[in-house]
Protein backbone atom coordinates (compact mmCIF):
# COMPACT_ATOMS: atom_id res chain seq x y z
CA UNK A 1 0.00 0.00 0.00
CA UNK A 2 1.05 3.19 -0.71
CA UNK A 3 1.22 5.45 2.27
CA UNK A 4 0.19 9.36 2.03
CA UNK A 5 -1.13 12.85 3.88
CA UNK A 6 -3.34 15.18 2.74
CA UNK A 7 -3.60 18.59 4.41
CA UNK A 8 -6.71 21.22 3.52
CA UNK A 9 -5.87 24.61 5.10
CA UNK A 10 -8.11 27.98 4.24
CA UNK A 11 -5.13 30.53 4.93
CA UNK A 12 -6.96 33.68 4.91
CA UNK A 13 -4.87 35.69 2.69
CA UNK A 14 -2.30 35.56 4.99
CA UNK A 15 -3.37 37.69 7.47
CA UNK A 16 -2.68 35.24 10.10
CA UNK A 17 -5.96 36.30 13.14
CA UNK A 18 -6.19 39.71 12.11
CA UNK A 19 -9.71 40.66 11.35
CA UNK A 20 -8.88 42.21 7.98
CA UNK A 21 -5.96 41.96 5.68
CA UNK A 22 -5.57 45.77 4.55
CA UNK A 23 -4.79 46.38 8.40
CA UNK A 24 -0.48 44.94 7.47
CA UNK A 25 1.92 45.76 5.32
CA UNK A 26 3.97 43.15 3.38
CA UNK A 27 6.00 42.08 5.81
CA UNK A 28 3.50 40.95 7.84
CA UNK A 29 2.19 38.69 5.12
CA UNK A 30 5.60 37.15 4.20
CA UNK A 31 6.43 36.60 8.23
CA UNK A 32 2.96 34.55 8.40
CA UNK A 33 3.61 32.72 5.05
CA UNK A 34 6.78 31.53 6.35
CA UNK A 35 5.30 30.25 9.70
CA UNK A 36 2.92 28.18 7.38
CA UNK A 37 5.76 26.77 5.24
CA UNK A 38 7.47 25.88 8.48
CA UNK A 39 3.94 24.30 9.94
CA UNK A 40 4.38 22.12 6.83
CA UNK A 41 8.01 20.92 7.13
CA UNK A 42 6.68 19.52 10.64
CA UNK A 43 3.76 17.84 9.43
CA UNK A 44 5.50 16.78 6.24
CA UNK A 45 2.36 16.48 4.01
CA UNK A 46 2.70 14.87 0.26
CA UNK A 47 -0.43 16.91 -0.42
CA UNK A 48 -1.44 20.66 0.27
CA UNK A 49 -4.75 21.98 -0.76
CA UNK A 50 -4.96 25.68 0.12
CA UNK A 51 -8.04 28.13 0.19
CA UNK A 52 -8.05 32.33 0.05
CA UNK A 53 -4.46 32.04 -0.93
CA UNK A 54 -3.47 35.72 -2.98
CA UNK A 55 -1.91 35.91 -6.15
CA UNK A 56 -1.54 39.68 -6.36
CA UNK A 57 -4.33 41.60 -3.84
CA UNK A 58 -3.34 45.06 -2.75
CA UNK A 59 -4.90 44.30 0.62
CA UNK A 60 -2.19 41.80 1.33
CA UNK A 61 0.84 43.08 -0.11
CA UNK A 62 0.99 42.98 -3.72
CA UNK A 63 2.57 39.67 -4.81
CA UNK A 64 2.32 36.43 -4.84
CA UNK A 65 1.54 34.30 -1.97
CA UNK A 66 2.09 30.79 -3.58
CA UNK A 67 5.39 31.95 -4.80
CA UNK A 68 6.89 33.37 -1.75
CA UNK A 69 5.66 30.37 0.52
CA UNK A 70 6.47 27.17 -1.56
CA UNK A 71 9.94 28.94 -1.79
CA UNK A 72 10.34 27.91 1.83
CA UNK A 73 7.69 24.82 1.63
CA UNK A 74 9.43 23.45 -1.27
CA UNK A 75 7.24 21.33 -2.67
CA UNK A 76 8.42 20.38 -6.23
CA UNK A 77 5.22 21.18 -8.28
CA UNK A 78 2.03 23.63 -7.57
CA UNK A 79 -0.88 24.74 -8.99
CA UNK A 80 -3.34 27.94 -8.67
CA UNK A 81 -6.82 28.52 -9.55
CA UNK A 82 -7.72 31.85 -9.16
CA UNK A 83 -10.96 32.51 -8.90
CA UNK A 84 -11.53 36.09 -7.71
CA UNK A 85 -10.20 38.31 -10.29
CA UNK A 86 -10.72 42.36 -9.38
CA UNK A 87 -8.38 44.88 -11.63
CA UNK A 88 -7.54 48.46 -11.39
CA UNK A 89 -6.71 50.40 -8.35
CA UNK A 90 -7.65 47.85 -5.68
CA UNK A 91 -6.75 44.47 -7.02
CA UNK A 92 -7.94 41.63 -5.37
CA UNK A 93 -7.10 38.04 -7.06
CA UNK A 94 -7.44 35.39 -5.08
CA UNK A 95 -8.69 31.73 -5.18
CA UNK A 96 -7.34 27.93 -4.26
CA UNK A 97 -3.75 26.10 -4.84
CA UNK A 98 -2.29 22.65 -4.46
CA UNK A 99 1.28 21.68 -3.47
CA UNK A 100 2.87 18.09 -4.08
CA UNK A 101 5.15 16.62 -3.38
CA UNK A 102 4.45 14.12 -6.28
CA UNK A 103 3.96 15.33 -9.99
CA UNK A 104 0.83 16.86 -11.31
CA UNK A 105 0.22 15.25 -14.44
CA UNK A 106 -3.38 17.61 -15.42
CA UNK A 107 -5.15 20.36 -13.43
CA UNK A 108 -8.05 22.58 -14.21
CA UNK A 109 -9.95 25.45 -12.27
CA UNK A 110 -13.58 26.18 -12.46
CA UNK A 111 -15.17 29.35 -10.97
CA UNK A 112 -18.90 29.43 -9.71
CA UNK A 113 -19.58 32.97 -11.06
CA UNK A 114 -18.24 36.06 -12.70
CA UNK A 115 -18.27 38.48 -9.70
CA UNK A 116 -15.10 40.61 -8.65
CA UNK A 117 -15.27 40.19 -4.85
CA UNK A 118 -16.05 36.76 -2.67
CA UNK A 119 -16.27 34.21 -5.86
CA UNK A 120 -15.47 30.99 -5.14
CA UNK A 121 -14.67 27.93 -7.14
CA UNK A 122 -12.51 24.52 -6.98
CA UNK A 123 -9.50 23.07 -8.76
CA UNK A 124 -8.84 19.89 -9.94
CA UNK A 125 -5.72 17.87 -10.54
CA UNK A 126 -4.45 14.28 -10.95
CA UNK A 127 -1.45 13.57 -9.30
CA UNK A 128 1.15 10.70 -10.16
CA UNK A 129 1.77 9.04 -7.33
CA UNK A 130 4.37 6.58 -7.57
CA UNK A 131 2.90 5.37 -11.27
CA UNK A 132 -0.50 5.48 -10.12
CA UNK A 133 -2.89 8.71 -11.06
CA UNK A 134 -4.81 9.92 -7.93
CA UNK A 135 -7.92 12.97 -8.75
CA UNK A 136 -7.91 15.71 -6.11
CA UNK A 137 -10.42 18.36 -5.58
CA UNK A 138 -9.79 21.51 -3.42
CA UNK A 139 -13.44 23.45 -3.12
CA UNK A 140 -14.11 26.41 -1.78
CA UNK A 141 -18.08 27.48 -1.24
CA UNK A 142 -20.18 30.32 -0.60
CA UNK A 143 -19.72 31.41 2.81
CA UNK A 144 -23.20 32.84 3.88
CA UNK A 145 -25.76 31.77 1.12
CA UNK A 146 -27.13 27.87 1.78
CA UNK A 147 -29.11 28.20 -1.65
CA UNK A 148 -25.57 29.13 -3.40
CA UNK A 149 -24.20 26.37 -1.89
CA UNK A 150 -26.08 23.78 -2.84
CA UNK A 151 -25.85 25.26 -6.46
CA UNK A 152 -22.37 25.29 -6.42
CA UNK A 153 -22.26 21.68 -5.05
CA UNK A 154 -24.51 20.93 -8.20
CA UNK A 155 -22.23 22.34 -10.65
CA UNK A 156 -19.40 20.14 -9.04
CA UNK A 157 -21.43 17.24 -9.31
CA UNK A 158 -21.63 17.50 -12.70
CA UNK A 159 -18.23 18.08 -13.50
CA UNK A 160 -17.50 14.88 -11.55
CA UNK A 161 -19.58 12.94 -13.62
CA UNK A 162 -18.04 13.94 -16.88
CA UNK A 163 -14.88 13.71 -15.62
CA UNK A 164 -15.52 10.34 -14.63
CA UNK A 165 -16.74 8.88 -17.91
CA UNK A 166 -14.03 9.78 -19.85
CA UNK A 167 -10.81 9.63 -17.15
CA UNK A 168 -12.11 7.25 -14.30
CA UNK A 169 -10.59 3.59 -16.13
CA UNK A 170 -6.62 6.13 -15.37
CA UNK A 171 -7.56 6.41 -11.93
CA UNK A 172 -6.17 4.78 -9.05
CA UNK A 173 -8.77 5.89 -6.70
CA UNK A 174 -12.34 7.55 -6.90
CA UNK A 175 -11.66 11.22 -6.26
CA UNK A 176 -10.17 12.99 -2.93
CA UNK A 177 -12.49 15.71 -2.06
CA UNK A 178 -10.90 18.59 0.48
CA UNK A 179 -11.84 22.18 1.51
CA UNK A 180 -13.65 24.75 3.50
CA UNK A 181 -17.50 23.87 2.61
CA UNK A 182 -18.50 26.88 5.20
CA UNK A 183 -21.37 25.33 6.83
CA UNK A 184 -23.33 27.05 9.45
CA UNK A 185 -22.93 25.27 12.62
CA UNK A 186 -26.39 23.99 13.27
CA UNK A 187 -26.24 21.85 10.14
CA UNK A 188 -24.65 20.19 7.56
CA UNK A 189 -26.33 21.37 3.89
CA UNK A 190 -23.42 21.29 1.66
CA UNK A 191 -21.65 18.38 3.54
CA UNK A 192 -24.58 16.57 3.42
CA UNK A 193 -25.34 16.88 0.14
CA UNK A 194 -21.83 16.15 -1.11
CA UNK A 195 -21.32 13.08 1.04
CA UNK A 196 -24.85 11.72 -0.45
CA UNK A 197 -23.74 12.43 -3.54
CA UNK A 198 -20.47 10.54 -3.10
CA UNK A 199 -21.85 8.03 -1.08
CA UNK A 200 -23.21 6.66 -5.23
CA UNK A 201 -19.79 6.10 -5.93
CA UNK A 202 -18.78 4.24 -2.90
CA UNK A 203 -18.29 4.17 1.05
CA UNK A 204 -16.57 7.82 1.06
CA UNK A 205 -15.33 8.97 5.08
CA UNK A 206 -15.50 12.02 6.03
CA UNK A 207 -12.53 13.46 8.16
CA UNK A 208 -12.95 14.84 10.46
CA UNK A 209 -15.87 13.53 12.15
CA UNK A 210 -19.10 15.37 12.22
CA UNK A 211 -18.98 17.69 15.28
CA UNK A 212 -15.42 18.23 15.07
CA UNK A 213 -14.93 22.14 14.72
CA UNK A 214 -12.23 24.00 13.06
CA UNK A 215 -13.60 27.59 13.09
CA UNK A 216 -12.91 30.48 14.35
CA UNK A 217 -9.00 28.96 15.22
CA UNK A 218 -9.00 30.06 19.08
CA UNK A 219 -11.77 28.83 19.89
CA UNK A 220 -13.52 26.80 17.13
CA UNK A 221 -17.78 26.80 16.74
CA UNK A 222 -17.96 25.40 13.28
CA UNK A 223 -17.26 22.70 11.16
CA UNK A 224 -16.25 24.02 7.93
CA UNK A 225 -13.02 22.44 6.86
CA UNK A 226 -12.90 18.39 5.60
CA UNK A 227 -11.51 15.86 3.40
CA UNK A 228 -13.47 13.21 1.51
CA UNK A 229 -11.73 9.74 0.89
CA UNK A 230 -12.80 7.25 -1.46
CA UNK A 231 -13.33 3.75 -0.51
CA UNK A 232 -9.80 2.72 -2.15
CA UNK A 233 -8.31 4.98 1.02
CA UNK A 234 -8.01 3.07 4.38
CA UNK A 235 -7.54 6.29 6.40
CA UNK A 236 -4.93 5.42 9.41
CA UNK A 237 -5.26 8.95 10.86
CA UNK A 238 -6.83 11.96 11.08
CA UNK A 239 -5.64 15.24 12.89
CA UNK A 240 -7.26 19.11 13.39
CA UNK A 241 -3.80 20.95 14.16
CA UNK A 242 -3.62 23.69 16.46
CA UNK A 243 -2.55 26.45 15.36
CA UNK A 244 -3.24 30.63 14.95
CA UNK A 245 -1.95 31.21 11.94
CA UNK A 246 -5.00 31.48 10.19
CA UNK A 247 -8.89 32.13 11.27
CA UNK A 248 -8.96 28.02 9.94
CA UNK A 249 -7.29 25.09 11.85
CA UNK A 250 -5.67 22.95 8.89
CA UNK A 251 -7.12 19.29 8.52
CA UNK A 252 -4.23 16.60 8.15
CA UNK A 253 -5.02 12.85 6.84
CA UNK A 254 -2.84 9.93 6.76
CA UNK A 255 -3.79 7.43 4.35
CA UNK A 256 -3.31 4.09 2.58
CA UNK A 257 -4.12 3.96 -1.13
CA UNK A 258 -4.95 0.36 -1.50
Amino acid sequence: MHRLRIVTFNIAHGRGLSPLPGLHGRRRFERNLRKIARLFDELEPDIVALQEIDENSRWSGSFDHLDYLNAFADFPHAVFGVNNRRAGGYQLNYGNAILSRHPIQAWENITFGKRTVGEKGFLFAEIDCGGRLLPIVNLHLHYRSRVHRFRQIEMLMEYLNAKHEHRHPHWAAAPILCGDLNNPSHRLDATASLLHYLSLRGRYTLHPPTGVRTYPALWPQRSLDFIFLPPACRVLHCHVVRCNLSDHRPVMVEFALK
